[in-house]
């Protein structure tokens, strides 16, 4: 009998875990009689010792010294040995305080279950399952599941035990032991307390071995001795680490499946209420934990230099879900002695790493980059994590923030897997299935659902807490599919993966025989269907048996397998079997099948023999014979095929014979050409290979005839290209010449003009236009073959005989008619002629072209000779010039006259006025044979002047500005020659009038002169220019300007001056007479402007106004006038010659503006003028008290630029403009938007 005890996840409700060395040590050994038959040991392990096992054990020692029971606790990562009734040792290893539950197997002899003690706050629970019986030891509150661990129960705070309740004699736990192969007697000392609330280091796992327990007495002194040794170091230093701020337990049972187990201790796991113990990477065992946070596994003395550094927070989780988690952290700051400093702005990199063993368990990096929020994925529901970040730059090191740790939320189970089946028969089946992985609720219910049957829609079959169903009043040897899902608080599960099965059934009934569907030679194909009455969803395997023809061993099993169908291979060919069939299911085998027989094909035949010539071999047919196969493949020959192709034919075949003959004549063949025979037969198998093939060659013959011959291209007018075809047949035997022959017609006689090997000749000295008639014939080795067709083939035209010396008679002096004769044309009619004319012999070209006999020459020169001669020309070419004729035509008037054009002004003797003259000039033309005596000058209105043998001449007295059209004729004894090509020629204008002279603006040192009608600016286009002129003092006329402008500006002038000017026009035709002298006269000038008057108080209300003086011009008098200006308005005061000016009757504390300008009087014929300059800057005045002017004497001048200056005319002008364009803005703004849009 086994006994399996289990513990709950949670040690039973004890105080507040205190740290290790807030606990008396408990002595190593339990007291009792020596005669009992087993004594409890609890071995203690300084390194990981907890006030929780702490309090279990003496509960348990006490418990064990009145009752005499065995009472177990096993710390974390021990073993405990126990010796049962029949005097075996049994070792223990599994932390059942720690992990459970757990089983712990109990073996007992008598079959009795021993009296189990639990510690107060437990209950136990004998339960037998499967023939099992076991023992559940489970707290008080907490209601047991087997799929499930309970939630851990709150730990209140512990209160220090009495020293009475430890025991202090130590000595072995164990008696000796004997016989081979026990466990010696352990032996476990009393260990002094720890000295620092410090983490350790854990020894090696493999130190906790079961078949490693050695003394560790001395080697515990000594660590203890270097853990008091560091700690009074840290405590020197200031940087002792507390840990106390360990995150609780989660209440979610952890998944430790891939925690490395060793001795009931999984690496980084944590003791409930108890210190974390880190094992450091690096270092020797019992070195401390460094100051950072102990989730850090893995650093070393670099990595505490950056933390010295840098300050890293503690990373935030946020939006925990049941598999995801939001953890966010904030980038490292720069610690300078102990203060915080905003560090230089530095990329950094961040490292994510999770744990869900333990915040001493493996961490695995999930994220690195350089954001400062990641989102974990792919967590396990209510499971524990611990999370850290750790950030690098290229300038500082690794710094690693605090562990955060969170637990994720429950979710619904995870699918289970498919139910198995545990029981069946022809109606039931039992099905048997596990539970789930609950995601931390408890699995509340198990929906199964099956398809009835009926490969349907799944319907539910079972809901409830079981884990285990019987469907009932099923159907025989049918098929059934499950699936299965769990439930739980917060929802429901996948389904699992379906299981099928099916129930028991009966033996099935004989098949039908099975059905032939090919047959090879060495292989039959067969099928066949489903015993009659049987369910399509019934699991049946067939068993096919086969029997060869003419075999002694009977029906042997050729097929076993669930298709309904197979192929039978390697068998024989064309040989019989016989098939047989059986059908199998879970219940038995059923009847044979009827026995049928199949055969297998027959194999093709093997190749006849190689064919060969019978007789002799004649030049177009030839008689084969060949033997049969040697192998005919299981079945008679029904048929052979003979083929034939042509050597040079290539691999192209073509049947000549079929039959079931041996022998053939082939016909229709061809002379001195080599054939390849071959032969196969076919029988029921099929077709057999060809035949080696035999060679034959037919006997030559004369080539055959020729086609009729061609032209090669064109024919010549004296030879012709020929060209032809080999014949159709060479006789077998390659052509070696051809003959070709010629005749006028047939009855001539042939000759012959070409013997060769080529396939053309060229026949030359034949005549133009004459048609031959030519043979050709083929010969080779064996003679000659026949005469082609005739073919008659003309030569090509030629070329025209010369003409003779064409008849020329002249019709005017400029006019001759030629002609001629029709010269021989040579076999093509003469198409056209060609005359040829020139003044010299050997340089002539032609004149007319065409198809008439004359042509009438004009245009010519009288008192010339020509030369000219006639070329035929028809379809085959032109024939050669004939003989020159020559003729000279009688003298006549005088050809026209070729150049004619006007003479320029440069070009002249002397100086012409052109506006009345224009001068002509010309080339003498050809006098024709009479000499020149004259030309007539036809000009304007048909005037015509005549003059003497000159070739330049002046017309006079005409027009000016106008257009005169001139042409010129000679003349001499014979007449008058034709006029000349006309020119246009244009007498230049008069000189122009001089424009009206006038001042258009006076000043007193300028004067602004306008003439004529025009832009006061000049233009490109205008071609006449203006000379203004002004007398000097000397009483000569100067030239101030010249252009072709309309306006001057005369500048530099007097006052009050006469001045005297004239003007002159010019263009093109000349420089025009001068105006009159016109005088104008410059004004007066204004006295200039005087500087800003000073004021100075006299009295209460009054003040004096002085300025400076201006002296006479030119002898005119000087006047002032002054005004006072008050806000906007403005007030005339004094006007006089004085520079002084005391004013009167003033305002306290009032200010006023004073300005003056001075003015000139002058007498001119219409009485007294004056003449006022500009006025002077304003000097403003503020009146005050004559008591306070000499306390205010020092900062006068300060106050008078520290008030404000009210706006000036052009300010308030100013101010007025932009208010009106700002509004005048917005109101375009307001109808823009609202009207327009």
């Amino acid at each position: 009998m086994v006994i399996s005890a289990m513990m709950a996840d949670q040690p039973p409700p004890l105080e507040a875990t205190p740290i290790l060395n807030e606990v008396p040590l408990l002595p190593h050994m339990v007291n009792g009689d020596t005669t009992q038959q087993a004594i409890a040991c609890i071995k203690y392990c300084v390194l990981e010792m907890t006030l929780v096992t702490a309090m279990r054990e003496i509960h348990q020692i006490e418990q064990c010294r009145n009752r005499q029971v065995i009472l177990v606790q096993v710390n974390p990562g021990e073993t405990f040995t126990i010796r049962t009734e029949d005097g075996h040792i049994q070792c223990i290893q599994d932390p059942l305080a720690i992990f459970g539950p757990a089983h712990v197997p109990m073996m007992s002899p008598n079959g009795s279950v021993p009296p189990i003690f639990v510690p107060p706050g437990y209950v136990s629970q004998v339960v037998e399952e499967n023939g099992v019986r076991k023992v559940i030891v489970l707290p008080h509150s907490t209601e047991f599941h087997p799929s499930m661990h309970p939630p851990p129960p709150h730990v209140p705070h512990y209160m220090h035990p009495h020293p009475a309740l430890l025991p202090h004699p130590p000595h072995p736990v164990y008696p000796p032991v004997p016989g081979t192969g026990e466990i010696p007697p352990q032996f476990i000392h009393q260990h002094p307390p720890p000295p620092s609330p410090h983490l350790y280091q854990e020894q090696e796992s493999r130190s906790h071995g079961r078949t490693n327990f050695v003394q560790r007495d001395e080697r515990t002194l000594k660590m203890q001795e270097h853990l008091k040794k560091r700690l009074k170091d840290r405590q020197a230093s200031g940087h002792t680490n507390n840990k106390m701020n360990s995150p609780p337990s989660s209440p979610h049972k952890v998944n430790s499946s891939s925690t490395n187990v060793q001795n009931g201790l999984g690496k980084g796991q944590q003791g409930s209420g108890g210190q974390i113990k880190q094992k450091q990477v690096g270092k020797t065992r019992g070195s401390p934990v460094p100051s950072g946070d102990s989730g850090m596994g893995e650093s070393d003395t670099e990595s505490r230099k950056s933390e010295d550094l840098l300050s890293f927070s503690k990373p935030t989780v946020s939006e925990i879900q049941a598999r995801s988690a939001v953890v966010s952290w904030s980038p490292p700051v720069v610690l300078q002695n102990e203060e915080t400093h905003n560090p230089t702005p530095t990329t950094f990199t961040f490292e994510v790493a999770v744990s869900n063993s333990g915040k001493n368990g493996k961490f695995k990096s999930v994220y690195t980059g350089e954001e400062t929020t990641f989102t974990l994925p792919d967590l396990r529901p209510a499971t524990d994590y611990h999370v850290r970040v750790s950030a690098s730059s290229s300038s500082t090191k690794e710094t690693v923030s605090e562990l955060a740790s969170f637990t994720t939320e429950s979710c619904e189970p995870d699918p289970p897997a498919a139910p198995k089946v545990v029981n069946k028969t022809k109606n039931s089946l039992n099905l048997q299935w596990k539970s789930s992985n609950d995601n931390g609720s408890k699995v509340t219910n198990y929906l199964l659902e099956w398809d009835e049957g009926k490969n349907g829609t799944f319907k539910e079959c079972y809901y409830g807490h079981q884990k285990q169903h019987k469907i009932t009043k099923l159907s025989p040897s049918t098929k059934y599919t499950f699936r299965l899902a769990a439930k739980n608080d917060i929802g429901m599960s996948g389904f699992s993966e379906t299981l099928v099965c099916y129930t028991v059934g009966i033996v099935p009934p004989p098949p039908l025989p099975p059905r032939l569907t090919e047959a090879g030679v060495t292989w039959l194909s067969l099928k066949w269907s489903p015993p009659n009455g049987v369910s399509s969803d019934d699991s049946l395997t067939y068993i096919l048996e086969m029997e060869e023809e003419g075999s002694d061993y009977g029906f042997q099993a050729g097929y076993n397998g669930d298709e309904l169908s197979c192929t039978l291979k390697d068998l024989r060919r064309s040989t019989s079997y016989k098939f047989r069939l059986f059908a199998h299911n879970t219940e038995g085998k059923s009847g044979p099948s009827e026995v049928v027989e199949y055969s297998t094909s027959p194999d093709k035949p093997g190749a006849p023999s190689k064919p060969t010539v019978k007789g002799k071999i004649h030049s177009h047919n030839v008689k084969v014979t060949w033997d049969p196969p040697k192998d005919n493949g299981g079945s008679e020959i029904s048929m052979y095929v003979l083929e034939m192709s042509e050597a040079s034919a290539g691999n192209k075949w073509e049947i000549v014979y079929s039959g079931p003959t041996r022998e053939h004549v082939c016909t229709h063949l061809k002379p001195g050409t080599s054939y390849r025979l071959r032969v196969y037969c076919i029988g029921r198998g099929g077709q057999s290979q060809a035949s080696d093939a035999l060679i034959v060659q037919t006997a030559a013959v004369p080539p055959g005839p020729c086609h009729s011959l061609c032209l090669a291209g064109k024919a010549k007018a004296k030879e012709i290209s020929l060209q032809w075809d080999p014949p159709s047949t060479d006789g077998g035997s390659e052509v070696t010449e051809y003959i070709v022959e010629i005749a006028n017609c047939d009855q001539d006689e042939r000759k012959q003009v070409y013997r060769g090997q080529a396939l053309e000749c060229t026949v030359s000295g034949l005549l133009p236009g004459r048609t031959y008639c030519f043979w050709i014939r083929a010969a080779n080795k064996v003679g000659l073959g026949p005469y082609s067709e005739k073919a008659e083939i003309s030569t090509a035209p030629g070329p025209p005989e010369p003409c003779c010396v064409p008849l020329l008679s002249c019709k005017t002096a400029t006019c001759v008619v030629a002609s001629w004769e029709v010269p021989a044309c040579n076999g093509a009619e003469v198409s056209e002629y060609k005359l040829e004319w020139g003044q010299v012999e050997g340089s002539m070209h032609i004149i007319y072209s065409g198809p008439l006999l004359s042509y009438e020459v004009k245009g010519l020169t009288p008192a010339t000779t020509y030369y000219c001669r006639v070329q035929a020309v028809n379809i085959a070419g032109a024939g050669l010039f004939g003989e020159i004729g020559m003729i000279t035509t009688p003298a006549s008037v005088p050809a026209a006259v070729a150049v004619l054009h006007l003479l320029e002004e440069d070009q002249m003797e002397a100086p012409l006025p052109l506006s009345t003259c224009l001068a002509l000039h010309w080339e003498e033309p050809c006098c024709h044979g009479a000499e020149v005596l004259g030309y007539n000058i036809e000009y304007g209105e048909k005037q015509v002047s005549t003059v003497n043998r000159v070739t330049s001449h002046v017309l006079e007295n005409l027009q000016p500005d106008t257009l005169y059209r001139i042409r010129i004729q000679a003349f001499n004894s014979l007449g008058a020659g034709p006029f000349s090509p006309s020119i246009k020629a244009k007498t230049k204008p008069l000189p122009p009038d001089p424009p009206h002279l006038e001042c258009v603006v006076f000043s007193y040192q300028s004067l602004k002169l306008k003439w004529g009608e025009g832009p006061s600016r000049a233009l490109i286009a205008n071609p006449t220019q203006f000379n203004l002129q002004m007398e000097d003092r000397f009483g000569r006329f100067i030239t101030v300007y010249s252009g072709p402008c309309h306006t001057y500006k005369v500048q530099r002038l007097s006052e009050s001056t006469t001045y005297f000017f004239k003007i002159q026009a010019c263009n093109d035709a000349g420089e025009g007479e001068f105006s009159e002298v016109n005088a104008f006269s410059t004004t007066k000038s204004p006295p200039p402007a005087l500087k800003a008057p000073k004021v100075h108080q006299m009295g209460d209300n009054v003040c004096e106004i002085t300025w400076e003086p201006l002296q006479p011009m030119k002898g005119d008098a000087i006047v002032y006038i002054l005004q006072l200006a008050s806000g906007r308005e403005v007030d005339q005061v004094y006007k006089g010659p004085e520079t002084s000016f005391r004013f009167t009757n003033m305002q306290t504390n009032c200010e006023y503006r004073f300005r003056v300008c001075a003015g000139r009087q002058y007498q001119d014929s219409t009485g007294l003028q004056e003449l006022y300059g500009p006025y002077s800057p304003s000097t403003a005045f503020s009146s005050q008290k004559q008591e306070l002017i000499s306390q205010c004497s020092d900062t006068s001048p300060d106050l008078t630029k520290s008030r404000r200056k009210p706006l000036s005319d052009e300010q308030f002008a100013f101010l007025l403009l932009i208010i009106f364009a700002t509004v005048a803005i917005l109101f375009a703004v307001i109808i823009q938007y609202f009207v327009i849009k």
